[in-house]
């Protein structure tokens, strides 16, 4: 059973998307929230989240909802799929690990497609549990999982994570952390372990990530980069 919430502040896009879900074959159980304050008081986990950007005006936000969602890093983490009717947001969407981003009117095809997807990536999460590193720095401990990190930076004698909400540094070998990640991170070169999760772009001097960070890669590892990336996209 997939747990579903649409977060709209208008009724009728709301019932549309409520349609729109029943139609398709998967077991699910609908909630609807017209705020984003509606959404966390009510305290559910939700697999799948469709969430429009206006909402309520003077309001918090969708694209402020999904930031707040995020940095609950201990709680159910959702596939958030943006419904809205402006395209300007789309590139901010993918700072908040957006899955996708449907335009108003969402065409029915492409939101059958979509779902299919989401769906596939929510089966695919329960059955391989969030990897985490558990890193500890000044005798304290700290527990990151890896979709948090954007990539990792080697830096006088220590690492330092670059994550979605911040940095931690920690007295940790970036060799070492390059051997546990392997697969969904990679070396490109001797100071930077990138997430794959986050590449938008690459040229054979630097790999672009989804965040708008440069980072420069090594012509020794391009090649190497580009099979390992085709690995990974092939393997999502």
């Amino acid at each position: 059973m997939i747990r579903i919430a649409i977060c709209d502040d208008e009724p009728k896009s709301r019932a549309y998307l409520f349609s729109l879900i029943q139609a398709q074959a998967y077991p699910c159980e609908i909630v609807e929230y017209a705020a984003a304050e509606d959404y966390f008081a009510d305290h559910q986990e939700i697999d799948l989240l469709f969430l429009d950007i206006e909402l309520v005006p003077n309001r918090p936000n969708g694209m402020a909802m999904a930031r707040k969602i995020r940095e609950h890093t201990n709680a159910t983490q959702p596939v958030i799929i943006f419904v809205s009717g402006y395209q300007r947001y789309v590139f901010d969407a993918f700072d908040v690990g957006a899955f996708q981003y449907l335009l108003k009117p969402v065409d029915e095809e492409k939101f059958a497609q979509v779902f299919a997807r989401a769906v596939a990536q929510i089966a695919s999460a329960e059955k391989e549990p969030v990897r985490a590193l558990t890193l500890q720095f000044a005798k304290a401990s700290r527990i990151v999982p890896l979709e948090n990190i954007y990539y990792i930076e080697s830096s006088n004698h220590k690492v330092v994570l670059h994550l979605r909400d911040g940095e931690f540094a920690s007295y940790t070998k970036i060799r070492d952390l390059e051997a546990e990640l392997q697969g969904q991170f990679f070396r490109i070169h001797k100071g930077y372990l990138v997430n794959l999760f986050y590449v938008e772009g690459y040229t054979k001097t630097d790999v672009t990530l989804t965040n708008g960070e440069r980072l420069l890669l090594s012509k020794y590892k391009y090649s190497d980069f580009v099979k390992a990336h085709l690995r990974f996209l092939k393997r999502r």
